[in-house]
């Protein structure tokens, strides 16, 4: 499968810069995701950020409540290379802090700064610094006005009062933004985002916020924000998830593999096995995952655990297992390469499917230098 061929259109949208990762425009969709440690504990907030950024996500967020908070995120700053977003309410003066100690991005809503002085104060240091500013929305916070005139939280509220805060931006010539309008109502975070994807070029960032724990957050995140990357909107993600933020990361790379819209380390193809299956399937592959996170070359691994589907989906594979007996078969390429037996199996198959992938890998870098030595 070529994953640099997807279906999918994408809504055209200005690009701005996080740190050194492009948003929007033409760049790959990014995946974020947030530290849950307190940020005045350091140690234990830049192991997280590793943790994350070693998971896959190419921005973190980290929440910065006070000064005290400010000083700690600019010794964590020092500490990680991923680019950072310091999230923050009301204050503006931890905005400024934060801004000189090296954030990437500041996530703070014009409107909740409040003197329009303190708003131009921000406003000039990120421009000064080139610092970007993202505008987040929530369906379970918005202002009270909103609520009177709504009488309940609803996706035409979020539009307008993320309409609100682009116009203060705007105000003072700011364009270097993105917005996000979430709801942990599906419907809801889907039409606030179509609304607003036609109101402004700058870029979307999105997620369905308060999910809920890993299985219910992955399915209702995967619905909801699976059908607005269909239709081409978005340009940066967070799998909001009662889970370890690596988890988050995780569920993001698997729903843009899906989409075709970025590719990172394996895609597993497995049966959900039944009792014509040749080898445990279930335990196999979930062992083989959590034995291959480390690595990133994209692949198609298929896993089967007998020949009804196996020799056709491992002909579309890097790598394939049909389950078979005595032996199972194994597809390299799509071709039928050789046999392996069911001892010590998913010993052998990680050792194979790593040589499948350092050789991947190799090939990919060859193609590559060719490429630039021919201008």
């Amino acid at each position: 499968m070529n994953f640099s061929e997807t279906p999918i259109v994408r809504r055209k949208s200005r690009q701005i810069m996080v740190g050194n990762v492009p948003v929007g425009g033409d760049a790959p969709i990014s995946v974020q995701s947030m530290t849950n440690t307190l940020t005045s504990d350091v140690e234990a907030t830049v192991a997280q950020i590793k943790r994350i950024q070693q998971a896959g996500a190419d921005i973190v967020r980290v929440s910065v409540p006070s000064i005290e908070e400010a000083d700690a995120f600019g010794e964590i700053r020092k500490r990680v290379s991923i680019p950072l977003v310091a999230d923050i309410h009301f204050d503006h003066k931890i905005a400024l802090r934060v801004a000189d100690l090296g954030v990437d991005c500041l996530r703070i809503n014009p409107g909740n700064i409040g003197r329009e002085d303190r708003l131009r104060e921000v406003i000039a240091k990120a421009k000064d610094l080139n610092i970007p500013i993202r505008i987040g929305v929530n369906a379970g916070s918005l202002g009270k006005d909103l609520l009177r005139k709504y009488a309940e939280p609803t996706a035409e509220a979020m539009v307008e009062s993320a309409m609100r805060n682009v116009d203060l931006l705007d105000k003072y010539d700011f364009q270097n933004f993105k917005v996000s309008v979430k709801a942990s109502d599906i419907f809801m975070a889907q039409a606030a985002y179509r609304d607003l994807a036609t109101r402004i070029e700058q870029p979307l960032h999105l997620g369905i916020t308060e999910a809920g724990g890993l299985r219910a957050g992955t399915v209702k995140s995967a619905i909801g924000l699976g059908a607005l990357l269909l239709d081409g909107i978005g340009d940066t993600i967070r799998i909001s998830l009662a889970a370890e933020p690596e988890e988050e990361v995780k569920v993001a790379w698997s729903m843009l593999r899906s989409l075709r819209l970025r590719s990172k380390g394996i895609n597993f193809i497995a049966c959900p096995s039944c009792s014509r299956q040749n080898f445990d399937v279930i335990s196999t592959v979930n062992e083989l995952e959590n034995r291959l996170e480390d690595i990133t070359v994209p692949m198609d691994v298929s896993i089967i655990g007998c020949i009804v589907n196996g020799p056709g989906e491992a002909k579309a594979s890097d790598f394939g297992l049909t389950g078979g007996t005595p032996a199972h078969l194994v597809y390299l390429d799509g071709v039928p390469d050789h046999k392996i037996s069911q001892d010590n199996l998913v010993d052998q198959l990680e050792a194979e499917i790593r040589a499948k992938a350092a050789a991947k890998e190799a090939q990919l870098a060859l193609d590559a230098s060719r490429i630039i030595a021919r201008g």
